[in-house]
């Protein structure tokens, strides 16, 4: 059965990079622009894990992996953060906000696909 992935970004350019990734290692990409419509999709999907940029309009992905992982139908759902946040506290502030991984930005793809291949084996 394919994987579902809930990519959140808001950037086109980002989104189609990452989609297309998802893609070519046969996960099924579900798109969300801000942090608001990724909870709603979390709960109407339950992905196989979560995508999450933080810097998002609305409602940023902090808030947004918080509202998640404060959900019990939904906390057992891989986060792993996706941003340019590279300064030092920012990996640590993720993972308190619930991320369980970080990616900095530019994406490496390499790494994003061994993260995947960890918490979707």
């Amino acid at each position: 059965m394919t994987k579902q992935i809930l990519v959140v970004e808001d950037n086109p350019d980002n989104r189609t990079l990452i989609v297309d990734v998802l893609m070519s290692l046969n996960y099924k990409a579900i798109i969300a622009v801000d942090g608001s419509q990724a909870v709603a999709l979390a709960k109407t999907e339950v992905p196989d894990l979560i995508l999450m940029d933080l810097s998002l309009p609305h409602t940023d992905g902090w808030t947004a992996t918080a509202q998640i992982k404060a959900d019990e139908a939904l906390a057992h759902i891989p986060i792993i953060a996706l941003t340019a946040h590279a300064m030092v506290g920012d990996r640590e502030k993720a993972l308190q906000a619930g991320c369980d991984d970080y990616i900095s930005k530019p994406i490496d793809l390499r790494e994003l696909a061994s993260k995947l291949s960890h918490f979707l084996p």
